[in-house]
């Protein structure tokens, strides 16, 4: 898999670290380092624990698609691609998450509950993801992944947006 990019959101939107926007985020590097560091602490950690970095690819593009950012999603893509799973790919697109009690299926419910409605998870939820040998650290770690997503969407499109505005 695929692991050094120097700034993901930089490099999805095509944006120069010397322009004047990229010069502007490193006025507050401290929020660049965190947002960098989270990325890669819930994609491409060093011990993914029980949650592989396919799985975790996999999680982070159905997020990037429940939430229609497609540079995103692209780009968790080929991070899963990456992997060699071609049927952990075509999984993930699969929207509602496919029936049944094996663990890709229940991990997908699972995310999807939690980006979309977070409110409706309980602990018979938590329960079936430890059945299939989540550790409390694994749940959270997937927990915070999939709510991470949408922070990506709103950053890459506040970037957008700031692209397009005149120089002042």
């Amino acid at each position: 898999m695929p692991t050094r990019i120097p700034d993901l959101a930089e490099h999805l939107l095509g944006l120069d670290a010397a322009s004047p926007l990229g010069q502007l985020r490193r006025q507050r590097a401290e929020i660049l380092g965190h947002e960098e560091g989270t990325y890669r602490a819930l994609v491409l950690p060093e011990d993914p624990g029980q949650v592989s970095l396919a799985e975790r690819a996999a999680l982070a593009l159905r997020g990037a698609l429940i939430e229609r950012e497609t540079a995103l999603a692209a780009h968790y893509r080929a991070l899963l691609a990456a992997s060699g799973d071609a049927a952990l790919i075509a999984a993930a697109e699969i929207f509602p998450a496919p029936p049944g009690e094996d663990r890709l299926a229940v991990l997908f419910r699972y995310a999807d509950m939690v980006a979309e409605r977070p409110a409706d998870c309980g602990q018979a939820d938590i329960d079936r993801l430890t059945g299939f040998g989540l550790t409390p650290q694994d749940i959270v770690a997937v927990t915070q992944l999939v709510a991470f997503i949408p922070y990506q969407t709103r950053l890459l499109a506040g970037l957008r947006q700031l692209q397009q505005e005149p120089a002042a």
